[in-house]
C-alpha cells in the first residue's frame, strides 16, 4: 500500500487530517499509530477546527521536523534549511490543492464552522477536499524525505 493510500485509509477510519498525515509515517517516526495520532490531534481542521492552516499541512510539517528539525536554538543554518524545506513543501501543496488554509480549501468564511466534528458519511467524503489534501501531503513528505 502506498503512503497516499495509507493516508486515505486512515482518514476514512476517522482520524483528522493532521493525525492522518503523521500516522501515515508512524513506522518511520518509530511510533505507534496511536502515539502519532495523539501527538497531532489538536492540529486537525486547521488547528482546533479554527480553519487556519490545513491540518494535513501541519501534519506534514511535524513529520519533516522529526527528520530535519534542529534542537539548538542558535543553529541558524539548520533553522534556515528547515524553513526553506517546509516552504518548498507548502508551495507544492498549494500548487496542487489551491491553498494551505483549511477554510479556503473548504470554501467557507472565518468563524463559519461549528466546534463539533462533522459526521463522516460517503457524502462528506465526496464533498470535502480532505482526502485529497491528506494524500497530497503524504506524497509530498514521501518525495522530499524519500521515506
Amino acid at each position: 500500500m502506498s503512503r497516499a493510500d495509507r493516508a486515505e485509509a486512515l482518514f476514512r477510519e476517522g482520524y483528522n487530517c493532521s493525525q492522518t498525515v503523521v500516522a501515515t509515517f508512524a513506522d518511520a517516526l518509530d511510533m505507534s499509530v496511536e502515539e502519532a495520532a495523539k501527538m497531532s490531534a489538536a492540529l486537525g481542521a486547521g488547528v482546533g477546527k479554527m480553519r487556519e492552516v490545513c491540518g494535513a499541512v501541519s501534519g506534514m510539517a511535524l513529520v519533516v521536523s522529526h527528520f530535519k528539525g534542529y534542537s539548538d536554538p542558535k543553529e541558524v543554518e539548520g533553522k534556515k534549511a528547515l524553513y526553506k524545506l517546509v516552504q518548498d513543501m507548502c508551495h507544492e501543496f498549494e500548487e496542487t490543492m489551491g491553498s494551505i488554509v483549511c477554510r479556503d480549501l473548504l470554501g467557507i468564511k472565518k468563524g463559519e464552522d461549528l466546534a463539533e466534528p462533522s459526521v463522516r458519511t460517503e457524502e462528506y467524503y465526496q464533498q470535502r477536499p480532505c482526502i485529497r489534501a491528506c494524500r497530497c501531503a503524504a506524497e509530498i513528505v514521501e518525495k522530499y524525505l524519500e521515506i
